[in-house]
């Protein structure tokens, strides 16, 4: 019974068979075909000699089982293809759930997508009660749904509302949520863990179902108008022309229900997404973030960090060091200045721990210093003062005097390149860009910036330390604006070109969001802050010699700032825009739209040129993860590939014609193929 590759089985002396899900040559467990081979030859034997009861388990540390093989998907050309691999699927899980004897997942770490579908055709699911512990089916994130039988199971188990919560949003739970949900029968410390999947099959209880009124949701007169409910909620979020999955999911239910004739027409669903362009987009984004977690492999032995500024940067860096589980001291010049953050940081606390003792631990990590006491006892010291050269010198002169020899001294500039900020160093090569986005605890972007003088062995421990705080590590050369604000900027300063000309801000914004931006450049303005767009904006007009936009100025010295100030472009109740009806604009939607993207295509052209960072792949990456910028689109190089260098090029040549030698193609455009 062990002549398998990626599994590992062992029969106990109660007669219950251990299935040991061990994919070989890999730190995860995913549902490659190889996998499934072999776990329909333990399946065929399992049904010749049925066994007492059955636990699916993992031997890998990091979870339960990751899902399908996402790379297998890239290899997919037709439709039949896909087709046949969901139908495989949901034969094998369909043979688990039709065992002679019970059968049980043992869940740790990580169970998503194809792996808890797996599980969902168990008998039964106990989890780890681990704050590791992540159930969910985040399919829609590859611009798919579920397609291996979960759609069905996961509304027949927990009931259709709770179902879509998840599938819809592709969000992850906890063992304890999953298990209120229904969608874990029991949730138990790792001591009695194995007990108790002992105990649960050998007591054969009922399987768990939803009440009586989830299941009437499920009937043909109710299914329409929870349906067209669930349409509403899904349009605030994502727009059906660039993400159809989570539609057609919902349609899918609407017509069958959870019934049998639903496991059909899931599987002929996806094998009819698989294949759009907002999932090759999507999976295209998997792997970039795949790849940018990768240069934060390495030492990431880190216990606390020390962040000098407690403005907004400052303190919501702190914040999130906090909920990662470092202590982080938060020094500012008096503790008048650090009051905000920590109030900041205990709202964060609350929204991310859910249990007392949780949230007393992360709180007490917390460390107000504003005297720089904690400074010598951190591995990573963060300076997060104004954007002010002057200022930075200072506050570096005395970090490297006080802290250890062996910290990485880190600066979040935004703009500034780190020469500058080096020179007034003893060892310039200590020092090193960490340049988080705003705000910090949802943006999962963060530059390393390498510096003329930076160490590399330096900047690689930064990456590591960023992927400690679970953030994705990009490396960019020292330059102005780095990656993403040089990029961006052109972005938000065509934006205000557009206002001047006198095309609405709404009109304008709406443009960015149909072409899939997740706010439009206005507003982004405005939460940024104007004041800080016109301090980047300046500093990167020196370098770079772009002209700032005289409107922007005068919000500015009106002290309309956005958000902050509660007027900006638009007026704000708290944060909401009080924006007007978007009327038609003087301009074609089309025409604002490549006056804005196509600004931003070209200077990431520039940068890539420029060798800011090492590739097309990566520019993109930074642009999605750091701006936001379409996912479905798959970045804005991928952008123009797809619609065509050469026409984007000549539409360039077009837009400065009409418009000025801001939209002239960078010479990088003749090095790049199609």
């Amino acid at each position: 019974m062990n002549s398998y590759r990626h599994f590992r089985l062992e029969t106990d002396d109660q007669g219950l068979v251990w299935i040991w899900m061990d994919h070989a040559d890999s730190n995860a467990n995913v549902l490659s075909s190889a996998v499934l081979d072999e776990l329909e030859r333990v399946v065929a034997a399992l049904e010749a000699d049925p066994p007492a009861g059955v636990v699916i388990a993992s031997a890998k540390a990091s979870g339960f089982c990751a899902g399908a093989d996402i790379r297998e998907f890239t290899r997919i050309t037709n439709r039949d293809q896909a087709l046949a691999l969901m139908r495989r699927a949901h034969a094998l899980f369909r043979r688990i759930e039709s065992l002679a004897c019970p059968t049980l997942a043992r869940i740790h770490g990580f169970c998503l997508g194809g792996g808890l579908e797996l599980a969902l055709a168990c008998s039964y699911r106990i989890a780890l009660d681990d704050d590791r512990t992540r159930l969910g089916l985040p399919e829609v994130r590859l611009g798919i749904h579920p397609g291996f039988g979960g759609s069905v199971r996961l509304i027949r188990t927990i009931g259709a509302p709770a179902a879509f919560d998840l599938m819809l949003s592709g969000r992850t739970v906890a063992a304890r949520q999953a298990r209120r949900l229904g969608l874990a029968d029991h949730a138990v410390a790792e001591w009695v863990l194995d007990r108790a999947c002992r105990q649960v099959l050998q007591r054969r209880p009922p399987r768990r179902c939803p009440p009586l009124w989830l299941r009437a949701l499920d009937s043909a007169p109710l299914r329409p108008p929870l349906a067209a409910w669930l349409r509403r909620q899904v349009r605030r979020h994502a727009d059906p022309r660039h993400y159809p999955a989570p539609y057609a999911l919902i349609d899918l239910w609407r017509r069958h229900g959870a019934s049998d004739a639903m496991f059909a027409a899931e599987a002929k669903s996806v094998a009819d997404l698989i294949r759009t362009d907002t999932a090759r987009n999507l999976v295209r984004v998997f792997f970039l973030r795949e790849r940018i977690k990768g240069f934060g492999r390495g030492d990431a032995d880190f216990t606390q960090v020390h962040v000098v500024g407690a403005g907004t940067m400052g303190g919501d860096i702190a914040a999130w060091a906090v909920v990662q589980g470092l202590k982080a001291g938060l020094q500012d010049r008096g503790p008048q200045y650090l009051t905000a953050a920590v109030q900041r940081t205990a709202r964060l606390i609350d929204k991310r721990f859910h249990r007392c003792h949780q949230r007393i631990a992360a709180r007490d990590r917390l460390l107000p210093d504003p005297k720089g006491l904690e400074v010598p006892r951190a591995e990573v010291v963060i300076e997060a003062v104004v954007e002010k050269l002057e200022t930075k010198q200072a506050v570096f002169r005395e970090l490297e005097a006080r802290a250890d020899a062996g910290a990485l001294l880190a600066t979040n500039t935004s703009s500034i390149p780190l020469e500058g900020i080096a020179a007034v160093l003893e060892r310039p090569g200590r020092l090193v860009g960490l340049h988080f986005f705003n705000p910090v605890a949802k943006m999962p972007l963060v530059e390393v910036v390498s510096g003329r003088d930076t160490d590399p062995a330096v900047a690689a421990r930064a990456a590591a330390f960023a992927r400690r705080i679970d953030k994705l590590p990009l490396p960019v050369k020292s330059a102005p604006g780095f990656l993403v604000n040089r990029c961006l900027l052109p972005y938000l300063l065509e934006a205000v070109r557009l206002l001047e000309e006198g095309v609405p801000a709404p009109v304008i914004d709406r443009a960015a969001t149909d072409f899939g931006m997740p706010m439009g450049p206005i507003e982004l303005a405005d939460t940024v802050g104007l004041d800080i767009c016109l301090a980047v904006a300046e500093e990167l007009a020196q370098a770079l010699g772009a002209e700032v936009p005289a409107l922007l100025r005068r919000k500015v010295e009106a002290g309309k700032l956005g958000v902050k100030s509660a007027e900006g472009f638009y007026r704000y109740k708290g944060r909401t825009p009080l924006k007007p009806k978007a009327g038609a604009g003087p301009l074609p939607a089309a025409e604002i739209q490549d006056r804005l993207i196509l600004r931003l295509v070209n200077e990431c052209v520039a940068v890539l040129r420029e060798q800011v960072v090492e590739d097309a792949d990566l520019v993109d990456a930074g642009m999605v993860f750091g701006t936001g910028f379409a996912p479905f689109r798959g970045g804005p190089l991928h952008y123009a590939r797809q619609r065509g260098f050469a026409a984007v090029r000549r539409r360039l040549e077009a837009l400065a014609e009409k418009y000025g030698p801001r939209f002239a193609p960078d010479p990088g455009w003749e090095l790049l193929q199609e």
